[in-house]
């Protein structure tokens, strides 16, 4: 079924005015003539987005009806559907104009993850502890940093990439992540941070056989040793610092090239152990560009709810393509984006995974920003590849194990990654 424009001729589709509610996300919008107006649903409460953007997230671009008084919305034909059910009017609480007090903001916070954290009971997340623990530590005349404080005991232990808070505290701007790979943690330690890091495992790739050239950006990476070909992508965006998002073209340009350089390559070896995520269209244009046929390769929905998996697939690209035998090499940076093009990859006769696990944050990351100036955000999704099985939390196995990064050496230690399999796949 295809999609419309929300917007026609400057004004929202007329059956798409009125009030409507996500299924997961934590979201109602009331589309306006003019646009939409986006609020967040935690609990009992709801307020509405402090972004000046009318679609900040980029979901209310097109939409299409699903019967029975449901809408679709996206922001690409080929990107993440959202179903919205209506409602007859905007809820009173949407309304109300309360104090952001301390409290309200942890209540917020622990209703959203309560609501909509992938696999909680899983993970041994037991939210009405952790409020009440949170509570406590909050106190009775709770200052900002008694509220930066409880809500650092609400997401206590947490280790995911797409967890995030960011607060003021007397004044000053406060952010913590909650989610990192251990061999960064450890790089952070040493001088020079992971930025030194960085650039020692740059070093390495180019220092590699391969010959490398590094280009778009300097996100990609590629090359070619005899009859072995190297393709390092290192984020699914960000490929030309001008275009902003828009920057297929870049990308496009990049693997056309590679693609042919790699056409009578007896292997090549795609290397996203590296890869900080980016944007799923990104992955699967990439995997488009390995893809005899077109396969579907998992699917994806929201959590906290009952809802249609969105099946995920990948069709082969219109440009150059290599279909003979890829070595996809992944590690416990691969995350994101990064992981999703694992899990495209994986679905391919051609390749097979080597290396370590991914990091296992395949959401997208749902942002919560308050009225008061503080901001969160989760994963809000759970994706299962082809056999069914979840992998939020978890990562993608590699078929092959292969070390991958070893902490205690400077920059990871790439270069001799790369040697070995260089080797394997020679047969040496």
């Amino acid at each position: 079924m295809s999609f419309n424009p929300v917007f026609e001729n400057a004004v929202v589709a007329k059956p798409l005015q009125g009030v409507w509610r996500s299924r997961g996300y934590g979201w109602i919008v009331r589309f306006e003539a003019a646009g939409p107006v986006l609020y967040h649903v935690a609990g009992e409460d709801c307020w509405r987005d402090p972004r000046s953007e009318a679609d900040p997230d980029g979901v209310f671009k097109l939409w299409r009806q699903a019967g029975g008084g449901v809408v679709e919305t996206a922001g690409d034909p080929d990107g993440t559907l959202y179903r919205f059910d209506r409602l007859k009017a905007l809820p009173a609480a949407c309304l109300a104009n309360a104090p952001w007090t301390p409290q309200r903001t942890l209540s917020a916070v622990a209703d959203t993850f309560a609501a909509y954290y992938p696999l909680s009971a899983e993970r041994g997340l037991d939210w009405s502890v952790r409020r009440r623990e949170a509570i406590a530590a909050l106190g009775g005349s709770p200052t900002d940093a008694d509220l930066w404080k409880a809500l650092g005991v609400l997401l206590r232990g947490i280790d995911d990439a797409h967890v995030e808070l960011d607060g003021v505290v007397d004044g000053q701007p406060r952010s913590r992540r909650f989610g990192e790979a251990k061999v960064l943690l450890q790089a952070q330690g040493r001088p020079g941070g992971e930025a030194a890091w960085g650039r020692v495992w740059r070093d390495d790739v180019l220092a590699a056989p391969f010959k490398a050239r590094r280009v778009a950006n300097g996100r990609i990476f590629w090359g070619r040793e005899g009859e072995v070909g190297y393709l390092a992508v290192v984020t699914m965006g960000g490929f030309d610092a001008e275009a902003g998002d828009d920057d297929m073209v870049a990308l496009d340009a990049t693997l056309d090239e590679a693609m042919a350089a790699f056409a009578d390559a007896k292997a090549v070896i795609v290397d996203v152990s590296n890869n900080r995520g980016g944007y799923d269209l990104v992955s699967r244009r990439i995997a488009g560009r390995f893809a005899d046929a077109r396969h579907v390769v998992g699917s994806k929905r929201p959590a906290g709810v009952m809802a249609v998996p969105q099946p995920l697939t990948i069709e082969p690209a219109p440009g150059p393509r290599y279909l003979g035998p890829v070595w996809l090499l992944t590690g416990p940076i691969t995350v994101s984006a990064g992981e999703t093009f694992v899990l495209m990859m994986r679905s391919l006769p051609n390749v097979r995974q080597v290396g370590t696990r991914t990091r296992g944050a395949l959401s997208d990351q749902l942002p919560k920003p308050l009225p008061n100036g503080w901001a969160f955000a989760l994963p809000a999704e759970l994706y299962r590849d082809s056999s069914g099985a979840e992998l939020e939390g978890r990562g993608l196995t590699p078929q092959m194990p292969l070390p991958v990064s070893a902490s205690d050496a400077p920059g990871g230690g790439h270069a001799e990654t790369l040697n070995r399999l260089l080797a394997l796949i020679q047969g040496r």
